[in-house]
């Protein structure tokens, strides 16, 4: 796997500090790391929003059921990120799964899982959105697209 460009490191650097602030303990943002999956996959997305388990992330990395979601920056990978990892994800009973494609600077938001895929493809320009599981916290979407 080639290394990150600028733009992507720079982009889920700033956009892990804005969500640890926005989020200060109710969630853990780890940027990175490893997650674990039903199928024993353990892909490393740029961001995952998850349960603030402290020391039990001492004994397995996030499980589906601790992700509260999952956030990918893309630039060559964007066709994986949206076709590939979407159905990854949505299997796995992630709830909400974010891509930010770094080449035209816009979010893409995947919600609502059915028949193991999902059914809710948003594309917001400007202006915030809740989180599924933080319905009462407003994220800037200029801030996760680094505008």
């Amino acid at each position: 796997m080639s290394p990150e460009g600028e733009p992507h490191a720079y982009s889920s650097a700033e956009t892990g500090d804005y969500l640890a602030k926005l989020l200060a303990g109710r969630a853990t943002i780890r940027q990175g790391k490893a997650i674990t999956l039903p199928n024993d996959s353990e892909p490393e997305p740029d961001i995952a929003i998850v349960k603030p388990l402290g020391r039990e992330y001492r004994q397995h990395h996030p499980y589906a059921e601790n992700i509260f979601w999952l956030i990918e920056y893309a630039n060559s990978s964007l066709e994986k990120d949206l076709e590939i990892k979407t159905k990854i994800y949505a299997q796995a009973g992630i709830l909400e799964y974010w891509v930010v494609n770094l080449k035209k600077l816009h979010l893409v938001v995947f919600r609502e899982i059915l028949d193991g895929d999902y059914t809710t493809k948003l594309t917001p320009t400007a202006g915030t959105i809740q989180p599924l599981a933080f319905p009462d916290i407003s994220v800037a979407v200029e801030q996760i697209i680094n505008r």
